[in-house]
């Protein structure tokens, strides 16, 4: 039995900053509709991914990106980085070789740290 993550969504403070994030920053694009409270992002190789406002009794004040590392794929990090870094947005880790090819890691507005990494590297 072979089993992929189908979709992720992570939940966020300010849905229109994080959506202000996730669109000029990182350079994901918005649906067209999203459900209420939350904002659906198709990027160039189609992943799908969301940001929602917090579930019920979702504690805000503390880091919700805490213990949580999302990877994306990209076409070539460097490229990336430099978009990242011309937003004027903080990176936690410079590229680098890492496990599955060229990386970097930069934090979202609520703390989700986000790996982003350019083939090369096998998965396991």
């Amino acid at each position: 039995m072979q089993t992929r993550l189908d979709f992720m969504s992570v939940q966020v403070r300010d849905l229109s900053a994080s959506q202000e994030f996730y669109t000029q920053v990182v350079g994901f694009e918005a649906v067209d509709h999203s459900p209420p409270g939350a904002v659906v992002f198709r990027n160039q190789q189609d992943a799908i991914f969301a940001i929602r406002l917090p579930l019920p009794e979702t504690d805000i004040s503390k880091d919700l990106g805490l213990g949580v590392a999302l990877w994306f794929a990209v076409d070539d990090a460097d490229v990336q980085h430099a978009r990242i870094v011309s937003a004027g947005r903080q990176v936690v880790s410079p590229p680098q070789l890492g496990p599955f090819g060229r990386m970097f890691v930069v934090r979202d507005p609520d703390g989700y740290q986000l790996t982003f990494h350019q083939g090369g590297g096998k998965r396991t």
